[in-house]
C-alpha cells in the first residue's frame, strides 16, 4: 500500500500464518537469520502453545494453501471462521464494496478449510462484523438479516447455502422467545465444531443477549461442545455491536496480551495511513508492517 503495489490480500494472511506456526513449533527468540512477516514475533507472549487445531497444523506446515475455487480439503472446522473477524473490522464498504469484503473472508477461511460450509460462514461473520462497526444504528438482527441476504446472492449456486441459512433462521427464531432454556435451544443448533454451527450459536446468543457482553459470553461457553469457538464467535459479534466500553472489567483486568491485541485492533480499524501520493511518515507503523522490527512498550525491556 505504500508504494501502491498489493498483491491478494490471502497471500499475506498465508504468510503470517507460516509466523504463527513458528510460535507453536519453535522457541522464542528466533534466530536473526530466520525470516518473518509479523511483529508478533517479537512477542515472547506468543510462543505458547495453544491448543492449535489439527487442520491449521497440517495445512499451515505443508505450506499447501487452498481457496475457494482449489480446495485443499473438505474441513468445515471452525478455524477459518475463528480468525477472520479482522476483515470486517479493518475493509470499509466505500473503499472496497461489502461483496467483495465478505468473499476476501471466504477466501481466507479457505486457506485452510475447504468445505463451503467452512468459508460461507466465514463470509456471513465478517458482514455481520462489517456493519456493524461502519453503519450507523444497525442492531444485530439487522446485520444477520443484511447478511443473508448478501450471502443467499453471493453463493446462490452453492448446494450447502439452504442448510446454512435453515441453521441461521433457527438460531434467530430461538432467540427470539425469552422462556426458552440456553442449553437447550443451543443443543437444537448442533455443538459448535463444525463452522455453520459455530455461527449459528453465537448468532443465538447475541441476538438475545445482544446489550448485555457478560449474559452473551456466558451462554455461549455453557454448553458441552466446542465452548471456546462459540465464545470467542459471540465475542466478536457483540463486541462489535456494544464497543469496549461495554466489556465488564473483571474480564479485561488479567486478559493476556490484551495491550497487544488494543494495538491490533487500533492499527485494524485505522488502517494505514502511509501512501505513495502523500508525504506523510510514521516511524511506528513501518517498524510494524514493514520490517516486523516493532516491540511493544510492554515487552521491551524483558
Amino acid at each position: 500500500m505504500t508504494r501502491g503495489i498489493l498483491g491478494p490480500i490471502p497471500d499475506y494472511i498465508a504468510k503470517v500464518y507460516l509466523d504463527w506456526y513458528k510460535t507453536q513449533s519453535e522457541k522464542y527468540p528466533l534466530d536473526d537469520d530466520n525470516e518473518h512477516y509479523s511483529w508478533l514475533l517479537n512477542v515472547p507472549a506468543m510462543f505458547a502453545r495453544r491448543a492449535p487445531g489439527n487442520t491449521c497444523l497440517t495445512v499451515i506446515g505443508s505450506q499447501n494453501f487452498g481457496s475457494i475455487g482449489k480446495p485443499v480439503n473438505m474441513s468445515k472446522g471452525c478455524g477459518g471462521l475463528m480468525r477472520v473477524a479482522p476483515v470486517g473490522l479493518y475493509f470499509e464498504e466505500a473503499g472496497s464494496g461489502i461483496d467483495e469484503i465478505d468473499m476476501l473472508g471466504a477466501e481466507i477461511a479457505a486457506l485452510a478449510h475447504g468445505h463451503a460450509l467452512g468459508y460461507i460462514p466465514a463470509a456471513a461473520l465478517v458482514h455481520i462484523i462489517q456493519v456493524l462497526v461502519h453503519s450507523e444504528k444497525m442492531t444485530i438482527l439487522d446485520a444477520v438479516r443484511d447478511m443473508q441476504k448478501a450471502i443467499s446472492r453471493l453463493f446462490a449456486k452453492n448446494k450447502h447455502l439452504p442448510d446454512f441459512m435453515n441453521l441461521i433462521n433457527e438460531a434467530i427464531d430461538l432467540s427470539q422467545d425469552q422462556c426458552l432454556n440456553d442449553l437447550k435451544d443451543i443443543s437444537k443448533l448442533g455443538q459448535g465444531w463444525a463452522t455453520e454451527e459455530t455461527l449459528a450459536i453465537a448468532i443465538y446468543c447475541s441476538l438475545k443477549y445482544g446489550n448485555d457482553f457478560a449474559k452473551a459470553i456466558v451462554a455461549s461457553v455453557n454448553h458441552s461442545g466446542d465452548s471456546d469457538s462459540t465464545g470467542s464467535v459471540t465475542g466478536n459479534i457483540v463486541g462489535a455491536h456494544l464497543g469496549l466500553k461495554a466489556i465488564p472489567q473483571k474480564y479485561l483486568t488479567n486478559l493476556e496480551l490484551k495491550e497487544v491485541i488494543y494495538e491490533i485492533a487500533d492499527d485494524l480499524y485505522n488502517g494505514c495511513k502511509i501512501c505513495e501520493y502523500s508525504s506523510y511518515h510514521d516511524e511506528i507503523w513501518e517498524d510494524k508492517y514493514l520490517y516486523a522490527s516493532y516491540v511493544p512498550d510492554s515487552y521491551r525491556h524483558k
